[in-house]
């Protein structure tokens, strides 16, 4: 089927948070999309590539991610979502989602977002608290996050806003549930109808990884962690919103339309420097680099929409097991031409999760239980693919008997 979303990466930021491991080019905290001669070149070369890639169908939902979009100004957003409406074509109702940092933007550039065509924003907070907000590397405070929270809530009041959401991290350093339960109230009393909680991840290359190699970064304990998931978990679900994939929430008709594009395992366009895509379920990566974006662009043909390399079971197996509906793991086993009893196999080494309700195996669907299930998906998936690696792994060959 061909794709109907599509992913536009903006790399640019104003500085590169501790954590972050995206492809991105940090500018200084004063450039600006109005300014950067950088910025513009970059436009230049993404407006190419959409220009040249194989046509499809209109889009039902485009994702302009980063990096920091909202150094971009608006009439340069205006002009990513016109090429890609002359290429395609936007479907009527398209969720076309920006996101947004809260020390990027103001009121007047959001009406300038909203104007281009804008209609859901996703804005990174990560945290309300001034001290962790610096232990991270954001520019942004708690003030500018309330503040900007406040110009979404007001222009969706309006009906210039369908949705927004706003991102958070739990099990950062020294966090304990009463801070985090703080953190929770401040977010729901915002009223974002859509809530991203992601847990704190140590990635190779980042100032946090060197801290914490040095000592220096003080993680919660994993049984921390776990009950700082459910405190989430049980607040926002008795607020109304849906736990509808391990880290996101939504109030009744908010759940992201474009990320279910990436967890149900369609195809979608990737654009952009570091930005990966599978049209048709092929999957390819970007380079991570602008000299290697533009050396890419420069060097290729029109390439066709089978390049690249399809899903593998183990991703296929992640991605539907961290949604509330699970996955039908029979079907991917037919895909996969595994022979029926090898699931029986994999039932019985997860049997412990079952026994104990965290996994719940209902015909050929595949779940995790929420919120306990979801909070340990991490073990389940493990033990998955330790099992999926085991099959794939070639058997010893025997050795011929040495003739008489």
């Amino acid at each position: 089927m061909d794709p109907r979303s599509a992913y536009v990466h903006i790399p640019f930021c104003h500085r590169r948070c501790f954590y972050c491991d995206f492809p991105v080019v940090p500018l200084g905290d004063r450039a600006d999309g109005a300014s950067s001669g950088s910025i513009a070149a970059y436009l230049l070369l993404l407006h190419r590539e959409i220009a040249s890639s194989p046509a499809g169908p209109p889009l039902a939902t485009v994702y302009l991610g980063g990096g920091t979009p909202s150094m971009l100004t608006g009439a340069q957003v205006a002009g990513i979502l016109e090429a890609l409406e002359r290429r395609y074509g936007l479907a009527p109702g398209a969720e076309l989602s920006l996101e947004l940092d809260p020390a990027s933007f103001d009121e007047a550039r959001l009406a300038d977002y909203l104007a281009a065509g804008i209609n859901r924003v996703s804005l990174g907070g990560q945290s309300f608290d001034d001290r962790v907000l610096a232990e991270l590397g954001r520019r942004h405070r708690g003030e500018d996050l309330r503040e900007a929270a406040g110009w979404l809530r007001r222009a969706r009041r309006r009906g210039e806003l369908a949705s927004w959401s706003l991102d958070l991290i739990q099990g950062l350093p020294r966090q304990g549930l009463a801070h985090w339960d703080g953190q929770l109230a401040e977010a729901i009393a915002l009223e974002p109808p859509h809530l991203s909680v992601y847990d704190l991840s140590i990635e190779p290359g980042t100032v946090f990884e060197r801290r914490l190699a040095l000592g220096e970064l003080a993680l919660p304990p994993e049984d921390l962690a776990a009950d700082l998931m459910d405190l989430t978990w049980g607040r926002l679900t008795a607020a109304g919103y849906g736990h509808y994939e391990v880290s996101n929430y939504a109030l009744p008709g908010h759940a992201s339309r474009h990320n279910r594009v990436y967890w149900s395992g369609a195809g979608w366009w990737g654009f952009g420097m570091g930005a990966t895509g599978a049209p048709h379920g092929r999957r390819r990566a970007h380079p991570r680099t602008r000299a290697g974006y533009a050396e890419a662009l420069a060097s290729r043909a029109e390439a066709p929409a089978e390049d690249g390399e399809g899903m593998p079971f183990d991703e296929r197996l992640m991605v539907g097991l961290r949604c509330r509906e699970g996955v039908n793991l029979e079907r991917l086993a037919r895909q996969e031409r595994l022979e029926p009893s090898l699931l029986d196999g994999l039932r019985r080494r997860l049997g412990d999760y079952e026994r104990r309700g965290l996994l719940r195996v209902e015909g050929p669907r595949w779940r995790l239980a929420d919120p306990e299930g979801l909070a340990l998906s991490n073990g389940v998936l493990r033990e998955m693919l330790a099992w999926w690696q085991e099959l794939e792994r070639p058997l010893p060959q025997a050795h011929p008997a040495p003739a008489p």
